[in-house]
């Protein structure tokens, strides 16, 4: 089994940098183009794909329908991969988030993995539904997965699973529109042991 993570293609939220968070944005048509090209180069390049998750936001969503299209698999939603909720920032840029709510972006920014932005949710609270939703698919899934999500929650569980420091996360795990990341599916599950004991 393989497992795949590809986050979605581009939003015009996306072009103008601003936070999406849980806001409900939908694919521009360079998002569809790159969901397209995305289908066909993987395609090119010999993955094999069995089945295929999705956050219920409608840019993964319909980023999912797309590559589903050019391998014949209808997507299956799955609660638990929608990407973070950053509460009063959705919608703003992050230097607008720094000059409007300084202090309590810096209280975020010292430590985000435990502190959520305001009405928002922590790194660790993603963390905390993701890995159950994950786990549930490598259970019950024997072929190769392929997980249409978002940039944070696909750079949380890099860091999670690498030991990264989370404020490092960007530097080192950012990823593009419509680009896809391997998982270590052994290393997926010690680490989802680990975190039941926990």
């Amino acid at each position: 089994m393989k497992l795949y993570l590809v986050r979605h293609g581009e939003t015009d939220w996306n072009i103008a940098s601003r936070i999406q968070g849980q806001t409900d944005t939908e694919l521009n048509e360079k998002g569809r183009r790159q969901a397209e090209e995305f289908a066909a180069v993987i395609e090119s390049q010999g993955y094999r794909i069995d089945c295929i998750y999705t956050s219920f936001k409608k840019r993964a969503w319909e980023t999912a329908v797309i590559i589903g299209k050019k391998w014949g698999i209808e997507p299956k939603v799955k609660p638990g991969l929608e990407e973070i909720c950053l509460g009063k920032w959705e919608g703003y840029t992050w230097k607008q988030v720094r000059e409007l709510f300084g202090e309590e972006y810096q209280v975020w920014h010292d430590n985000r993995r435990y502190q959520a932005a305001p009405l928002g949710e922590s790194y660790q609270q993603l963390l905390d539904r993701l890995l159950p939703a994950l786990n549930e698919i490598t259970e019950k899934e024997k072929g190769n997965v392929l997980v249409v999500t978002h940039s944070a929650v696909i750079m949380t569980l890099l860091s999670y699973l690498y030991d990264t420091p989370f404020e490092d996360m960007a530097k080192k795990y950012k990823t593009g529109n419509a680009q896809i990341v391997e998982i270590d599916v052994q290393l997926l599950e010690k680490m989802n042991r680990e975190w039941k004991k926990a």
